[in-house]
């Protein structure tokens, strides 16, 4: 079995004390002191992850906007440089092959940003595609390391620790920047349902920049409260919320699927869902306010005759609001706001309720 890849800032998370564990075939920090603590820093004030096991792969060439149309399931035909959009790429089948964002360089170029599990899986299929379109694909996942940044003051710091020009980024924006000799592209999306930038440079500079802002007393923060952040504000994990079995609109996602463009893989399947619905849909679940019991992935959830009509794909007792409360996959009969169901805990029913995807409210900088 091969050993887990190791990111730029591995030895820096050793030695602040990380709890580290396998994620997407990289050894991960998890936790530095606690999910809490680390959570409740990104929402108040500021936090820093490392994201360097996300890959990176730049389509170029005469038809490069018209294959990353053909791939995607967003629109960026003519947008503006310095743009960057949300979406999927999809099997035939109408399921995903990952979610991911596309920024959008001009001239031709385009910056893929993916999922760490999914890189090899990912490349293979864009290499695939690319064969029949005039495109290079530059795999660029080794060269690139990758801090996020993320909390209310998140830009105060990048742009006072860092020295990067930021305050004129807008939301799901992105801009190159000339630091010391390279080129860093610097974001502005999140996926903790804060303000934040993400920064994309060489592993030397990845490693000087998080030193730096360590120094000032930002808050190193592991994988577990990226989750627990980007559930609370109803964001998908790929692999719980999206799968190669789950689309778009199952995901309750068709906003990011442009059924207008003239095609892109997987198109025919989602037109017909759309008009037609699906057999499963993603739903928010909330128990009842006084049930501390915690909904996690997997576990049943049980309609009105003890029949089983779904299951959880992540749930927590959230932080910020203190109830327990999940995403699920359940039959569609069953995905209307205030549909009373059950969640299969330790052998024992507890009842819920459907409710909306967001169980906090957002607190991007638009």
């Amino acid at each position: 079995m091969a050993e887990n890849k190791r990111t730029c800032l591995y030895d820096k998370h050793v030695a602040l004390g990380a709890m580290i564990s396998p994620f997407g075939g990289f050894d991960m920090p998890i936790q530095y002191s606690n999910i809490k603590d680390e959570h409740l820093a990104v929402r108040q004030k500021v936090g820093i992850f490392d994201v360097s096991h996300m890959g990176e792969v730049e389509i170029t060439g005469p038809e490069a906007e018209k294959f990353v149309q053909h791939i995607f399931t967003n629109d960026v035909a003519g947008a503006e440089p310095g743009k960057i959009f949300y979406g999927m790429m999809l099997y035939p089948t109408g399921g995903c092959v990952d979610d991911l964002l596309v920024y959008c360089e001009g001239d031709g170029k385009f910056f893929l940003v993916i999922n760490a599990a999914n890189i090899d899986k990912d490349v293979a299929w864009i290499e695939e595609q690319a064969k029949d379109f005039d495109v290079k694909v530059d795999h660029q996942s080794d060269y690139y390391g990758q801090i996020a940044v993320q909390g209310p003051e998140a830009e105060q710091k990048v742009v006072e620790v860092l020295g990067l020009d930021v305050k004129d980024l807008v939301f799901y924006t992105f801009k190159k920047i000339d630091v010391d000799g390279e080129t860093i592209i610097a974001s502005r999306t999140g996926y903790t349902g804060e303000d934040g930038f993400e920064i994309y440079g060489s592993h030397k500079y990845i490693q000087q920049a998080w030193d730096k802002l360590i120094e000032v007393g930002v808050t190193p923060c592991g994988l577990g409260c990226r989750d627990t952040l980007r559930f609370e504000v109803g964001l998908p994990l790929y692999g719980d919320e999206l799968s190669a079995d789950i689309s778009p609109i199952m995901a309750g996602l068709g906003m990011f699927a442009k059924l207008d463009k003239e095609e892109f893989i997987g198109k025919d399947v989602l037109v017909e869902q759309k008009a037609n619905g699906v057999q499963k849909k993603l739903v928010g679940i909330a128990l009842n306010d006084d049930d501390k019991a915690i909904p996690r992935h997997g576990y049943e959830v049980v309609g009105a005759n003890d029949e089983v009509i779904g299951e959880v794909t992540t749930g927590y007792r959230t932080i910020m609001t203190d109830k327990s409360v999940c995403f699920a996959l359940v039959d569609a009969a069953y995905m209307k706001l205030g549909t009373e169901l059950n969640v299969r805990i330790h052998r024992k029913l507890h009842p819920g309720t459907v409710v909306k995807k967001r169980f906090y409210d957002k607190s991007y900088k638009k």
